[in-house]
């Protein structure tokens, strides 16, 4: 006992002599980087139109668009995840960045649909490498519980609004410019990512791990199908081109969850998801990728097609959100979080949002902005940053340094298929609420005030889906969630780690796995504390 207590004395603390104090410049570097990517998941959205009228592609040609972005980015995710954990973050961070960017600059230079189909499946991919690189990078940079709950705090917020701010800037540069420049404005974040990210990043060892390539295989395939069978249920859901590759996708997963048990280096580790913080992490972007995300398309609609709003007063309208999402973010993050633990803050913040929906329910064909609109917004934002003040935290939580980029890519990847399944279903529940409007309330040919009554009371039938998907959330998260703050890192990184935290491992294949070295304690930890 008199050893133990004299150990303190004996000089800095660890985690004090691994502290860097650019840390918070770092921070900076992936918010600017990771929002660039959030920005384009929507940003095309509201520039689809004059693209189309510009390059003379089909209605039929213009979903591709979206998909050509969402079909690389969701199935490459956890290769990539593990990429990173290989070559080292910082590579991966560079790398994803300038292959995004030079996609970008071919995107904007488009002079047909070819090229811009091209363009947006590079952005996809290089995206696919970005995203978790940001995640893990900010995951090992940061291990004292007071700092990593602002600094997800942070980029919780960047993160939860970049789909809100895509809307925006979409609205306004292709209003104040051209819809060119929502390709080239990703140079601007990724000249300042690079820079930074050369400047102030650390290259570090490589782990000596290896890539599951049967696993890359599975999980690739499996991705890829379920994401492009969810893309086509737009056509329908009886077409082979929907329900082939969502059976084709579903035994390809099934079959990597199986291998991932008996691989010698597993590219998702089942100890990853075992965890119930984490594996409740996973599942919230889940549901918030089918319920919020999807939401974005139809309140465009709404706003757009019955309200008569332009494109840049659309992206102005959803302001509230955003902001209000920063504000819950930056609070929950600095100050619930650390304090309670993600169990009371993602139920309550999709309880918060799932509100905010039913809220919106109200809406109608002469609806004004302040009185229908203004509350539901703000109200869906505040619920919004309560979630994402805790889950990316809580996703990479507890990971040992070589698992965090694959466990940051978890989160990504529930983003990615719920979003494409909450499209695919939100989709067809409008579609059959419209026709079962028409045709219970019209005798012969529509008129235009008919048609929207019918496309409001699908809108509204939407929002109460949605709100429906996220209560269902809130429930499994509350019974899967473990009381109490987060466990405290055990696994310290020692003194001489590069700024990123990722310790220098012996690849021998004498000494034990890194993966046995490093996540073992964490784990123990965890569990006597339960």
């Amino acid at each position: 006992m008199a050893a133990r207590s004299a150990a303190p004395a004996a000089g800095p603390s660890p985690r004090a002599a691994v502290a860097d104090p650019r840390r918070w410049f770092v921070l900076a570097v992936i918010c600017c980087a990771y929002l660039m990517v959030g920005l384009d998941l929507t940003v095309m959205n509201l520039a689809l139109p004059d693209a189309q009228k510009d390059l003379g592609f089909t209605d039929a040609d213009r979903q591709w668009i979206v998909t050509a972005y969402a079909l690389p980015f969701g199935s490459l995710l956890l290769f990539c995840g593990r990429l990173s954990d290989l070559i080292g973050r910082k590579r991966a961070f560079v790398v994803g960045l300038a292959g995004f960017a030079i996609a970008s600059a071919v995107g904007g230079a488009a002079s047909d649909f070819e090229t811009l189909v091209t363009a947006r499946a590079a952005q996809g991919a290089f995206a696919a490498l970005l995203s978790p690189a940001c995640l893990s990078l900010l995951a090992t940079t940061f291990t004292d519980p007071k700092e990593r709950g602002k600094a997800f705090g942070v980029f919780g917020g960047v993160v939860a609004a970049g789909g809100g701010l895509g809307l925006i800037v979409g609205g306004a540069l292709t209003s104040g410019l051209d819809w060119r420049w929502c390709m080239y404005v990703n140079l601007v974040f990724a000249v300042a990512g690079l820079i930074g990210g050369m400047v102030l990043l650390t290259r570090q060892p490589r782990t000596g791990a290896q890539m599951d390539v049967p696993g890359v295989v599975a999980a690739s395939g499996g991705m890829f199908a379920v994401v492009f069978g969810f893309s086509n249920a737009e056509d329908g859901w009886s077409r082979i081109s929907t329900w082939g590759f969502l059976a084709v996708g579903g035994v390809l997963l099934i079959a990597f969850a199986f291998w991932q048990t008996r691989a010698a280096h597993p590219l998702l580790p089942p100890r990853v998801v075992a965890d119930r913080n984490r594996g409740g992490a996973y599942l919230t972007v889940l549901f918030v990728g089918a319920g919020f995300f999807s939401l974005l398309l139809f309140l465009v609609f709404y706003m757009q097609n019955i309200l008569g709003y332009s494109a840049i007063v659309s992206g102005c309208a959803l302001l509230p959100t955003v902001v209000c999402t920063i504000l819950a973010t930056g609070v929950g993050g600095t100050k619930l979080v650390p304090r309670f633990g993600p169990r009371p803050m993602i139920p309550s913040g999709l309880l918060v949002t799932a509100l905010g929906l039913a809220w919106l329910t109200r809406i109608d064909v002469d609806s004004t902005y302040a009185a229908d609109l203004l509350g539901p917004l703000a109200l869906i934002g505040a619920g919004m940053g309560l979630i994402y003040s805790a889950v990316l935290n809580t996703g990479t939580s507890g990971v040992a340094p070589q698992d965090a980029g694959v466990a940051s890519a978890c989160v990504s990847a529930g983003q990615q298929v719920g979003g494409a399944l909450g499209t695919a279903l939100l989709n067809t529940i409008a579609a059959t609420a419209a026709t079962g409007w028409l045709d219970g309330n019209v005798q012969g040919r529509p008129s235009l005030e008919q048609l929207n009554l019918a496309a409001v009371h699908s809108y509204s039938t939407v929002f109460w889906w949605c709100a429906a998907i996220l209560t269902s959330g809130a429930a499994v998260t509350a019974l899967l969630l473990r009381s109490g703050p987060l466990p405290t890192p055990t696994n310290t990184p020692p003194a001489n780690t590069s700024p990123d935290n990722t310790p220098p491992v012996d690849a021998s294949p004498d000494k034990a796995s890194p993966d046995d070295a490093v996540e073992g304690p964490s784990e123990q930890a965890e569990a006597e504390r339960v």
